[in-house]
C-alpha cells in the first residue's frame, strides 16, 4: 500500500543562465546527498580550476525528469545514474545521451531497512514488529514500484508505504531513529546514513525485490554531443572517481559548512592530490 507524504517545497539552485552560453554548464540533479555532493564538488571544479563562468545546479522532481532533462539537452548531465537500477529509465532517452564509466569505486547497497535496536534482519520479520510504515523516496525509484508490485505482496507485509523525496525521508528518518520508534525504510550506500545511524539492510529470501538489492554501477549520463561541445567539462565528469570514504568525507563537509559549495570547497583544500589527475585532464582536453 502505498500512501503520501508531505514534502518540501521544489527549489531550484540559484544560478545564471543556463546552459547555451559560453563557459556555463547546467548539471541535473535529485535531493539525494551523493548527487548533491559530486555535482558541487564538480561545480567548483569547473568555475574555480577550469575557468567556467558559471555552472548551474538544477533541480529535477524526480529520476525520469532529470534523464529527460539531459536527454533534451535542458541539462548537460546528471551524476547519480544507477545501473541497471535505471536501466528502463535510460532506454527513453539512450539514443541522445551517453553514459560514462563509474565514478563510484565502492560497494552499492539498496534494500528496505530499519534500525539495529530493532533486531530485524529480513523482510519477512517485519510483521512480527511494531512497525506501521515504510519511509520511501522518490515516487520514479525502481524500488518505489518494486515495494508495492511485488515485495509487499510476497511477504504479506502489513506496513504502509510513505512516498517522499529524499530530504523528506532522511528528516522522517532523524525523528523516528532519536525517537527509538519502529519503522522501516528504503536504504542505500554511498550515503551519510550508514555512519550516523545503526540500521540493518533487511534480507529478501524470496526475492521479491530482484536486481535492485545486488551492487549497482554509479555513473555519468551527459547529452550526446557534450564530448564535442564541451570537451573541458566531459573530461572532467569522464575522468572523476571518488571512494567510499571519500564521498563520506564530501558529504560531512558540506553537512558541517551547511551549505553544499563550501562544504564542497572545504573537501577540495585536503584532496587537491585526488582531483589533480583529473583536472590535468580537461585541461589537455580543451587544448586540443
Amino acid at each position: 500500500m502505498l500512501v503520501g507524504f508531505a514534502l518540501g517545497a521544489l527549489c531550484v539552485l540559484p544560478a545564471g543562465c543556463g546552459l547555451g552560453g559560453p563557459g556555463q554548464i547546467t548539471l541535473g540533479y535529485l535531493t539525494w546527498d551523493e548527487n548533491i555532493a559530486v555535482s558541487n564538488l564538480t561545480k567548483v571544479l569547473l568555475e574555480g580550476d577550469l575557468g567556467y563562468e558559471n555552472v548551474e545546479l538544477k533541480r529535477a522532481k524526480d529520476v525520469g525528469p532529470v534523464y529527460e532533462m539531459v536527454g533534451s539537452s535542458q541539462a548537460d548531465a546528471f551524476q547519480d545514474a544507477w545501473m541497471p537500477n535505471h536501466r528502463e529509465i535510460l532506454g527513453e532517452v539512450e539514443g541522445d545521451v551517453e553514459l560514462l564509466d563509474p565514478w563510484y569505486k565502492g560497494t552499492t547497497r539498496f534494500s528496505v531497512a530499519t534500525p539495529s535496536y530493532m533486531n530485524v534482519s529480513s523482510l519477512d520479520q517485519l510483521n512480527s514488529t511494531g512497525a506501521e510504515h515504510i519511509i520511501g523516496i522518490e515516487s520514479e525509484a525502481k524500488m518505489m514500484e518494486k515495494l508495492p508490485e511485488d515485495a509487499i505482496p510476497a511477504y504479506g507485509l502489513e506496513q504502509k508505504l510513505i512516498q517522499a523525496d529524499t530530504e523528506a525521508m532522511l528528516a522522517e528518518v532523524e525523528r523516528r531513529y532519536r525517537s527509538r520508534e519502529e519503522f522501516a525504510f528504503i536504504a542505500w550506500s554511498p550515503h551519510w546514513m550508514n555512519e550516523a545511524y545503526d540500521f540493518d539492510y533487511l534480507e529478501d529470501p524470496k526475492g521479491a525485490l530482484g536486481s535492485l538489492t545486488e551492487p549497482a554501477d554509479v555513473t555519468t549520463l551527459v547529452r550526446g554531443d557534450l564530448a564535442a561541445e564541451e570537451p573541458v567539462a566531459y573530461t572532467l565528469m569522464d575522468r572523476l572517481e571518488l571512494t567510499e570514504a571519500q564521498v563520506y568525507e564530501l558529504q560531512n563537509e558540506i553537512e558541517r559548512a551547511g551549505e553544499p559549495v563550501e562544504g564542497a570547497k572545504t573537501w577540495l583544500e585536503d584532496n587537491r592530490d585526488v582531483v589533480e589527475p583529473w583536472v590535468e585532464a580537461a585541461e589537455r582536453a580543451g587544448e586540443v
